[in-house]
């Protein structure tokens, strides 16, 4: 009969990604896990193998609600322009609360992970080319619009100058 897991996985994932969103990937060891919930090393590693386990696991959790995030913002973003920027504010508020900008650099030296960031993107994208015209027309864009709102996340956590994504949809529809 297996035993009753006192602390979830996904409780588990959450301080592996605050670790790493603080102190960076090589911060999330089974140590600090271990210390920072109360399991022993033994326990991580039965249940996630390898520290790199650990991490994808829960780097790929973090997906998995930005996924969700993502399909609630779609739901309710108009398909107009404002709509393009009602669904980044949205997205922008759930990556602000799971710290997904700083995930993202750990995520692109992993080929799953790195798979599942540009799945996550071209659904973005997608979403921002509808709510933009469509077409290829749209299609440019949205990839335009989604480098400069990741290009806006990116450098306003490191103190960076940031602007207004009304803006830059306004001067390119």
């Amino acid at each position: 009969m297996p035993r009753v897991k006192l602390i979830s996985d996904q409780e588990v994932f959450v301080i592996v990604r605050r670790l790493i969103a603080t102190s960076g990937d090589k911060a999330a060891t089974f140590g600090a896990v271990s210390r920072a919930t109360g399991l022993a090393g033994a326990t991580l590693v039965q249940r996630f193998g390898t520290q790199d386990g650990m991490v994808r696991a829960a780097l790929m959790s973090a997906w998995d609600d930005l996924d969700t995030q993502t399909a609630l913002a779609e739901a309710k973003a108009d398909l107009t322009p404002k709509g393009a920027q009602a669904l980044l504010k949205s997205l922008t508020q759930a990556t602000d609360a799971g710290g997904a900008p700083s995930l993202l650099a750990a995520d692109f030296r992993d080929p799953a992970l790195r798979a599942r960031a540009g799945q996550w993107r071209d659904r973005v994208e997608l979403a921002l080319a509808l709510r933009l015209g469509g077409g290829p027309r749209g299609q440019e864009l949205a990839a335009i619009v989604f480098s400069a709102w990741q290009g806006q996340l990116l450098w306003t956590m490191v103190g960076g100058k940031g602007f207004r994504l009304k803006d830059v949809i306004k001067r390119l529809t």
